[in-house]
């Protein structure tokens, strides 16, 4: 009965969504902040306001609403970066350092393998690891927990306050770029992924980690029950915002389908762009790369 409701309710916003271009939307170009309809120059803001008030308990959040999930996906998303020592890697909206920390890890394993094989200069240039976020609270988050997993004076982590669509970092200068749970809050899509394109050198690797959409009727169900009946009041109870985690709920059903994504990253330029469902298509890791 419950799934039901979630269903009936679901299908009647769909319906209303066109409803909701006002009057005071028509000099200004509407975009989506969950189901609302706002208008751009406004959804920035609005967005800020959801990180800056879940930032201090956005890792333990994740650990409840995925079950640790998060944790696997993040690293199968790095395990397809194969990070290198002395890559110069941009992960955007990761103000906390969970996949950044991932990266240093996995340089700092393979370095040390490697280290007996003095003829491998790669090994000894500087790896830079660009940690930019839009939102002040979410880096300062990240700089304390790199302190607590000492972290706090690696000189590879470089954390930058800066914004998706418009990023403060010279052409074809990455040789990596991720971007996790981050891309579905920029207000141009089309935006973000040019710059992705634009920083990235020649053979550089795309990775988008995302919530995405399930395809099975039954599984979906029961996905749409879990997200809309119990993550915003699981937000409630522990950052003590319902709203943020409503909108988050929201703005994962707005997000463009595994194909269509696939598609705006292949219109941007990439090459060989795929993608991989995981949970049944709860999360999607999209990739290109640029030729």
């Amino acid at each position: 009965m419950a799934l039901r409701m979630i269903a009936r309710r679901l299908r009647l916003q769909s319906k209303l969504r066109p409803m909701f271009s006002s009057a005071s939307l028509l000099h200004s170009h509407a975009t989506s902040f969950g189901f609302k309809e706002v208008r751009e120059e406004d959804k920035s803001q609005l967005v800020g306001n959801v990180f800056t008030s879940v930032a201090s308990t956005y890792d333990l959040m994740n650990d409840l609403m995925s079950a640790g999930l998060h944790r696997l996906w993040k690293d199968r998303l790095v395990s397809k970066l194969h990070p290198f020592p002395g890559m110069k890697h941009l992960d955007v909206a990761g103000g906390t350092g969970d996949v950044a920390f991932r990266i240093l890890e996995d340089i700092n394993s393979t370095r040390h393998r490697a280290l007996q094989d003095a003829t491998e200069d790669y090994l000894h240039e500087e790896t830079q690891i660009y940690i930019c976020d839009i939102n002040p609270n979410m880096l300062n988050v990240g700089k304390k927990r790199a302190i607590e997993r000492g972290f706090g004076d690696n000189k590879a982590l470089r954390w930058v306050e800066g914004d998706a669509e418009a990023l403060k970092f010279e052409d074809n200068s990455m040789d990596g770029y991720t971007i996790a749970f981050g891309i579905r809050n920029v207000t141009h899509i089309e935006k973000a992924l040019a710059e992705a394109h634009r920083v990235l050198r020649r053979g550089g690797r795309f990775l988008c980690l995302e919530l995405s959409h399930v395809d099975t009727p039954i599984f979906k169900e029961l996905y749409d029950y879990y997200s809309f009946s119990l993550i915003p009041a699981m937000g409630e109870l522990v950052a003590g915002d319902r709203e943020s985690y409503q909108y988050l709920v929201e703005s994962i059903r707005r997000f463009p389908a595994q194909e269509k994504f696939a598609s705006m990253i292949a219109d941007t330029g990439f090459q060989k762009v795929e993608y991989e469902n995981l949970v049944g298509g709860v999360v999607a890791i999209h990739s290109g790369l640029k030729l």
